[in-house]
This record gives C-alpha cells, structure tokens and sequence, in this order.
C-alpha cells in the first residue's frame, strides 16, 4: 500500500511544529504525555500513520518519543549506536515514509556521544576498538575525515572539540539519507517530505536545528563549522 493517498498524511511543516512544540513543553518540565491511553491503544491496533521518522542514536538518555513529548502512533523510530547508516536504516526510513507516509524524517545527534568520541580518537591516535564496535566507529569516521586536513595542531583542535564533530556527523547523515535514498529524495523533491538535523542537549533537552533539506518554515541558526 501506498501512502500518497492517506488522508492523514499531514505536510513537513506542520510535522515539524509538533516535534517543536513537543520538545518545548520537555524542556518546560510539562510534557502532555499526548496519544498515551487506552483509547489510542486500539485505535492503533489496525494501522499506523506516523508524522515523522526518527533515526537517532541508541544512547539510553535520548528517547525520541520522550524528549519530543510524542504517544503511541506519532513517530515511527530508527535508532542505532551513533546514528551509523547501514541499509536496514535507509529501508526502514523509507519504509516510514513511502509506505506509512511519514512527513518528516529528523537525524537526531547528541552530547557526549560515545560513537563519535570513539571515532575521534581512532583518528587522533590510530587505536581501533576492539569486536564489531569497530564497525560502528567505522561508519562515524567518514562523517568527521574532512576536518583531519590542514596543520597538525589544528587537527587536534578539531578532533577535540565535541559539539563540531557532533554537528559534523549530523550534518554528514543528512546527506548521505538524501543522497542514497531515491525514493526520500524523490519525497523531498515533491514536497511530500523533509529531513532535517538536529542536536540533543542532554542538560537542557533542547533538540536545535542543525540542517535541513526541504521545506519546514524553518532555517537552521548560524553554527560554528569544522575548521
């Protein structure tokens, strides 16, 4: 079944107000706990019409439905260590989209990401983690390779600064979604869907915009960059 026809499919801007308003009302300390009740158990039961895809990190700190203050049926979540992308990931998304007709997809990155510390200190020092975490640190490498350029001090510099490589990595997995998916592409082109970028403040609960690719209402702020 194709989801261009769900009546209930809404457009990425008024996606992304829920997601935003939600997250207000976490960092508020007032959440709503919307879509939570018996009610919206069996209205569910015979189908799914999610808003948004989250793809986010697996860190136990960052729950999408939680920190964006969303029920049962609202967001359709992917979720692996450090936001790495493998296939399963882009045909999940597409799966959220093509199919349950999701009207935005949000790439979700954090403080203190353990991933992407870890990437950053493969580069720095050379040293690999040890069994398939290796996999995992080789997927956030590419995303934070463009700022290994230039003098040596430099370098350090950047690998050593949490929020550029954090912001980096969101930035990367944006576009990479964009670009080996056809079928998101094609969403984004028609106005039928957006990806957007954000960073998680683990202290605050505060989800900012980092980038974005289609049509949200919204542009990201001006942010430091790599370099």
């Amino acid at each position: 079944m194709s989801l261009h026809q769900n009546p209930e499919r809404i457009s990425p801007r008024e996606a992304w107000a829920l997601l935003r308003s939600g997250n207000d009302r976490f960092v508020a300390d007032a959440p709503a706990h919307p879509s939570q009740n018996a009610d919206r158990r069996r209205e569910l039961q015979a189908a799914q019409h999610p808003h948004t895809v989250i793809f986010g990190c697996s860190d136990s700190r960052v729950a999408a439905e939680i920190i964006f203050d969303q029920g049962l049926g609202d967001v359709f979540v992917v979720r692996t260590a450090g936001h790495v992308v493998d296939t399963t990931v882009i045909g999940s998304i597409e799966y959220g989209v093509d199919v349950l007709g999701a009207s935005l997809v949000v790439v979700l990155g954090h403080d203190s990401c353990g991933a992407v510390a870890a990437a950053a200190h493969t580069l720095a020092s050379g040293e690999q983690p040890d069994g398939f975490v290796r996999a995992v640190v080789d997927r956030v490498i590419p995303s934070i390779v463009s700022i290994t350029s230039g003098d040596p001090a430099t370098v350090m510099a950047a690998l050593a600064d949490q929020d550029v490589l954090r912001r980096e990595h969101v930035k990367h997995t944006v576009g990479m979604l964009h670009s080996y998916s056809a079928g998101l592409a094609r969403a984004v082109e028609e106005g039928r869907c957006a990806v957007v970028g954000l960073e998680y403040d683990l202290a605050e609960g505060s989800a900012r915009m980092v980038n974005v690719i289609g049509d949200v209402g919204e542009q990201p702020a001006v942010l430091p960059q790599a370099g």
